[in-house]
């Protein structure tokens, strides 16, 4: 299973994913207010948001406190449920190998995330976790919804740092 271009999707869909791609930003923009590295995500399910997570590593001095991990238990609470089948993850940033390992584990359905790393990505970037046939779950994964967006948020939040 590959990585689906944003762009070769029907307006519709193109439509709702950017709707929700741009409650991650939303939650990424207010990470960047924080000094984290700004990435946001929601967790959707049948159309409503029910979690949300910013990136805190450095806020929380903790490895695991990324924003795919805070969106997805947010999700699971508010559910009362671990398996997240019929969860929308929508991310500003590709999710890293651990992140990849968590949308495999918790059975999330889809993942949407706008912009690819290939350092670190685990949906296909630089390696492919998250839709792995030899795994027992495979997310569909889309790429590219608000990247222009996305992409300046981090590169600004980087240049602001070096010029520190």
């Amino acid at each position: 299973m590959s990585v689906i271009d944003f762009l070769s999707l029907n307006p519709q869909d193109a439509a709702r994913h950017i709707f929700f791609m741009r409650e991650a930003l939303n939650e990424a923009i207010l990470c960047a207010e924080t000094g984290d590295v700004p990435i946001g995500a929601v967790a959707v399910y049948e159309e409503r948001i029910i979690g949300r997570g910013r990136n805190g590593r450095e806020k929380k001095q903790s490895p695991l406190w990324h924003a795919e991990m805070e969106a997805c238990e947010a999700a699971a609470g508010a559910l009362g449920r671990w398996n997240l089948t019929g969860v929308s993850l929508y991310v500003t940033k590709e999710p890293c190998v651990m992140c990849a390992g968590l949308i495999v584990q918790s059975r999330i359905s889809e993942c949407i995330f706008a912009i690819g790393d290939k350092k670190g990505g685990g949906c296909g970037g630089n390696m492919q976790i998250a839709a792995n046939p030899a795994l027992n779950h495979r997310a569909r994964l889309i790429c590219g919804a608000l990247e222009a967006e996305c992409l300046e948020l981090i590169q600004n939040f980087f240049q602001k740092k070096r010029i520190k």
